[in-house]
């Protein structure tokens, strides 16, 4: 097989995308899911892979969908057990964001950290109350980047196995 194969070719277009969508679970700007799906759907479009391809693509969409959901949900319910807004978090993401660009990659978790405790300190009124909200924040952004990692994981394998499989 070589690069001038259209299967072959689509292939490492499709491995491309899952591996750019599994970056941009950390990097802004790169939509992680619909990079990794995308993926699929290119390769299940534009192959020559057997009828089994389809298959795959359907598998990839569930798990894409469920990751899209239970990445915002499951983080979510913690934080509304714990009282941290959604008002906090997107300025901590408007200002991870900007810090992001300010000084690249660490300013992104610069900036949240300091966005939530800032606005969290300014609704409550309270260095020891704004310093727990922050840290749960930390916990719920984290639990949903593991989440939409292991959807696109999960989504890779789908893609590996049809690969394989087809």
């Amino acid at each position: 097989m070589s690069l001038t194969d259209g299967g072959a070719a689509v292939s490492v277009v499709a491995a491309i995308a899952i591996v750019a969508g599994l970056a941009g679970v950390v990097v802004p700007g790169l939509p992680a899911l619909p990079l990794c799906w995308g993926g699929v759907l290119l390769w299940a479009i534009f192959s020559d892979a057997g009828p089994g391809r389809w298959a795959v693509l359907g598998a990839a969409t569930v798990v894409a969908a469920a990751g899209a959901v239970i990445k915002y949900a499951w983080p979510g319910r913690n934080l509304k057990r714990t009282g941290v807004p959604t008002s906090s978090l997107l300025v901590g993401g408007l200002l991870g964001l900007v810090g992001f660009f300010v000084i690249p990659v660490i300013g992104l978790v610069i900036g949240f950290v300091g966005g939530v405790w800032g606005a969290e300190r300014l609704r409550l009124g309270s260095n020891q109350l704004a310093w727990p909200a922050t840290v749960q924040a930390l916990k719920a952004a984290g639990l949903s980047m593991m989440v939409e990692f292991l959807a696109g994981l999960m989504i890779a394998a789908l893609w590996v196995a049809g690969l394989l499989l087809t």
